[in-house]
């Protein structure tokens, strides 16, 4: 079992930066896939970044070289600098893990989720 805790969101004008955490309990945090994904009102949760247990990352196109997603396994912790942000990043952002090796942006690939945070960006 993990657990997941996100915690950061909240207010930014376009163009600002925010740094999102998630903090992950349980059992061998380092075995696992992490990502961040994010669910606007009435549309479907889709994929933001992946990263491996090695570091390896994949990004979806609406957010290379804006975002970065990381992770300090000694913090069991998961982390999404954001930075020139706009409006349309507006969303709930979840972290979620999966056992084993995947570097995609399937939501049915992932075992585990949090609860969310909510990002609000304004224009």
């Amino acid at each position: 079992q993990v657990q997941l805790v996100e915690s950061g969101g909240g207010s930014v004008q376009a163009g600002g930066s925010l740094r999102l955490s998630c903090a992950a309990s349980g059992s061998s945090y380092n075995r696992y896939c992490m990502a961040w994904f994010r669910q606007a009102p009435g549309k479907e949760r889709e994929g933001v970044a992946t990263i491996s247990r090695k570091g390896r990352t994949t990004y979806a196109d609406s957010v290379k070289g804006r975002f970065t997603i990381s992770q300090d396994n000694a913090k069991n912790t998961l982390y999404l600098q954001m930075s020139s942000l706009k409006p349309e990043d507006t969303a709930m952002y979840y972290c979620a893990v999966r056992f084993g090796g995947y570097l995609g942006l399937r939501v049915t690939e992932f075992d585990y989720w949090g609860q969310g945070t909510q990002v609000t960006v304004s224009s």
